[in-house]
């Protein structure tokens, strides 16, 4: 058994219920001058560091903040090709829409298995030294029964949260069918892709899939024993989110455009809102309203949506700094969402906060507060990233 003390904390975020409160700043249990102690991939104690116990080896914090490790939640990381094109014509006045994820699927479909594995791992390498430990990778951009298979086969090689996402788009190949496309993909693409998988996800949106199909494929993940997430409610209102909080989905991503019904139904469910800052930024859409859902008491997570399409970025600092400058999130309610709140998506209890028993991931700023990841966008602010307690830094 080995074992490294981690001293001299100036700030420690720990989103533990032995510390926190129920909102604002307390509910990140923020401790001063602390220690955390790390055994085999666990955290083994966490308090003052003047009451810290022996170590085998000793890293002192020099006073800067440490919180756990991002959580992201959502992530189309396994793909080909990229489209800066597509986003080059957006920001000169074309309008997003869900079709430009064909444009993927062929560069997917003609990239190799090493060609997608050495990508998703340099994706992977990218979001770790910027503080992200734990990552969801959906499929989508295979959309046959050979591509998707090999996509959540995969991911599933670098995370256990791994999605079914064949229902991303009808692809070009059912072009009128949309109907014979949820066949396959409730039949023979399930049957091949639910080995790999721990959730099933689908589109929920008008040029992708009606509430109907949506309704059919989820239920037939959920009987094959995945886990339900939706996209929803990203382009325009729609009954997704409700749908979503019927199914006791996981997690409903986007909630851009919500009526005042899907905020009541995801504050009286335990549906986490996870919103994406990442697409609207890059899409140049309207911003979820994080404090309409936040004040109705609806849980919010925050993740990524790393994906060449609508948001091209693994930094889970910058959708930190951008929920709280156009989200009307506060920095405690952005971390916890880009923590605590990302495990509640995975349902997930061992990441996301340290304390006792959980898993050994934290992250090390060069900085004395977690506010600096919002009070200083863009600039790189990890030092040290532990994942399951092997540590890394930055340059």
């Amino acid at each position: 058994m080995s074992s490294e003390l981690i001293t001299n904390i100036g700030q420690l975020v720990t989103n533990s219920t032995e510390f926190t409160g129920t909102q604002g700043v307390a509910r990140l249990g923020v401790l001063a001058d602390a220690a955390v102690l790390v055994e085999d991939g666990r955290i083994a104690w966490v308090g003052p560091s003047a009451d810290a116990p022996s170590a085998d080896s000793v890293t002192d914090a020099e006073g800067s903040a440490v919180l756990p490790g991002f959580v992201d939640s959502h992530s189309h990381i396994v793909f080909g090709g990229d489209r800066a094109g597509e986003f080059e014509a957006r920001m000169s006045g074309e309008k997003y829409s869900a079709g430009g994820i064909r444009s993927t699927v062929g560069a997917t479909r003609s990239a190799s298995d090493e060609q997608l594995r050495a990508r998703t791992r340099g994706f992977l390498d990218e979001m770790l030294a910027q503080g992200t430990t734990t990552v969801e990778v959906k499929s989508g951009y295979g959309l046959s029964l050979h591509d998707e298979e090999r996509l959540v086969r995969l991911a599933a090689e670098f995370t256990s949260e791994v999605t079914f996402l064949g229902a991303h788009v009808v692809p070009a190949e059912f072009a009128g069918r949309a109907d014979d496309y949820v066949d396959l993909v409730v039949g023979d693409m399930l049957d091949v892709c639910a080995p790999h998988s721990k959730w099933i996800d689908v589109f929920c949106e008008t040029g992708a899939f009606t509430v109907e199909q949506s309704r059919r494929i989820l239920e037939a993940g959920a009987a094959r024993g995945l886990g339900v997430r939706v996209h929803a409610s990203q382009l325009g209102p729609g009954a997704g989110v409700r749908l979503a909080v019927e199914l006791d989905a996981a997690s409903v991503d986007h909630c851009t455009f919500l009526t005042d019904e899907d905020v009541t139904a995801l504050a009286g469910s335990s549906t986490v809102a996870t919103l994406l800052p990442g697409v609207e930024f890059s899409t140049r859409q309207p911003y979820p309203d994080a404090r309409r859902l936040l004040d109705a008491g609806v849980t919010v997570a925050l993740a990524s949506d790393c994906n060449p399409g609508s948001s091209f970025t693994s930094s889970m600092a910058f959708c930190i700094a951008v929920a709280v400058r156009d989200m009307g999130m506060t920095p405690a309610e952005a971390v916890w969402a880009a923590t605590a709140g990302g495990a509640a998506a995975l349902r997930r209890t061992d990441v996301g906060r340290i304390e006792v028993g959980a898993r050994a991931d934290l992250v090390q700023l060069r900085a004395d507060s977690y506010v600096h990841l919002a009070y200083r966008p863009g600039v790189p602010l990890i030092r040290r990233t532990w994942k399951n307690g092997i540590r890394s830094s930055s340059r």
